[in-house]
């Protein structure tokens, strides 16, 4: 079975999911609240990045379907 990393990458479930583990693993590693926020801060900011990278990409390959 093969990943669809475009698919995985833009979901938000996704981010949260690894935002979540990354606290729960930072917490276990008894890493300071202000330094786990920030992590975690990091983490999301990024993952939106990449599902609004994603999007607009899907949106300008439709767009140069449909001038063709």
């Amino acid at each position: 079975m093969k990943i669809d990393w475009k698919l995985k990458l833009s979901s938000r479930k996704f981010w949260v999911t690894v935002a979540i583990f990354t606290t729960a693993v930072l917490t276990l590693f008894k890493v300071d609240a202000e330094t786990s926020t920030q992590i975690t801060a990091l983490i999301v900011a990024g993952g939106n990045i990449a599902i609004y990278l994603l999007a607009e990409g899907l949106i300008d390959v439709a767009r140069e379907k449909k001038e063709l």
